[in-house]
């Protein structure tokens, strides 16, 4: 059987012979609680820059300095053994590799997705274009431990921007996850990510607790990822869909709470559904809020949480 993502999230990183970005530290903003119960019975979280730290707080298809994107597209050559299939033009085999992943980058950021106005590209078709190219000059992989190609994708996707963006858990996550799911609240994703997002984020909750079966806390039924919907933040396809969900489990909008550190791409649309929100003050790398946009009370959120097992007491 091959390898399902989840698996491979897990077994590339036991590997002694890779070199993985460190997680960035944390850096606390000076930010007070703002905590009282609320009638919730579901909550909907934020992945990046909520529950896993990333540096800028989201998920780049480019790391700022160029050659570290050159290093990690030279790490993916020799991991998927594409070189044999790769042009012979002069120059270091990342260069080619980086018109290639321009390319196809560009051309899916050009496509958009129909009429939608905060369209999401999805990581793995980025790999998808590329190793189709590479199929023509004779490329093959593994099948056996990869899968399909669709699922191979997937794979390359994970590892290539594992390589230039280091992630770990926030303090608590895990204890936060787990004690609301003691007390039998509902929790789902409501989140910008790509493929490779939950397991990313089960691997970092297991840093904190090897014990958290994240799929019994958070089922398929219950992730609205971004890239699934081809919409990112603030997009209202995906703040509908959260809507959808809820009403599907028997909940209205006030009953829910959507936990994020963006004020206008987390709290604001959340607000503008109906649903309950809380604001993520733990970390300025991630935290996008200013002072006047917290007087603004289409933006201001319900509560303010500055260490993530405080959504506790956000609970009635």
């Amino acid at each position: 059987m091959p390898l399902t993502l989840e698996q491979y999230v897990e077994k590339i990183h036991a590997r002694p012979d890779l070199p993985w970005p460190s997680a960035p530290k944390i850096d606390a903003p000076k930010a007070k609680p703002s905590l009282h119960p609320m009638p919730v019975r579901a909550v909907f979280w934020t992945v990046y820059g909520t529950l896993v730290a990333i540096p800028q707080g989201e998920i780049a298809f480019e790391h700022p300095q160029e050659f570290l994107t050159a290093a990690a597209l030279e790490k993916v050559i020799k991991e998927f053994k594409m070189w044999n299939s790769m042009s012979r033009k002069p120059g270091a085999p990342s260069e080619y590799m980086r018109e290639l992943f321009n390319k196809a980058l560009t051309t899916l950021r050009l496509a958009g997705s129909g009429g939608e106005k905060f369209p999401e590209v999805q990581s793995e078709r980025v790999w998808d274009d590329i190793v189709k190219k590479l199929q023509q000059k004779d490329y093959s992989f593994d099948a056996v431990t990869y899968g399909s190609l669709g699922e191979y994708v997937q794979k390359i996707a994970y590892f290539y921007h594992a390589s230039i963006q280091g992630v770990g858990p926030y303090p608590g996550a895990a204890d936060a996850l787990k004690l609301l799911a003691d007390r039998s609240v509902f929790q789902g994703l409501l989140a910008d990510g790509q493929c490779f997002t939950f397991g990313q984020l089960q691997r970092c909750l297991r840093l904190e607790d090897p014990d958290v079966d994240l799929n019994a806390i958070i089922p398929p039924a219950l992730r609205l990822i971004s890239a699934e919907k081809k919409a990112r933040k603030p997009s209202d396809t995906l703040f509908k869909a959260a809507m959808t969900l809820a009403e599907g489990r028997g909940l209205v909008p006030s009953e829910v709470l959507h936990i994020g550190s963006n004020l206008t791409r987390d709290i604001g649309p959340a607000k503008k559904y109906g649903f309950r929100t809380a604001l993520f003050a733990g970390d300025k790398n991630s935290l996008s809020a200013t002072g006047e946009q917290l007087k603004d009370p289409a933006l201001r959120p319900d509560a303010l949480i500055t260490e993530l097992p405080q959504v506790l007491e956000l609970i009635e």
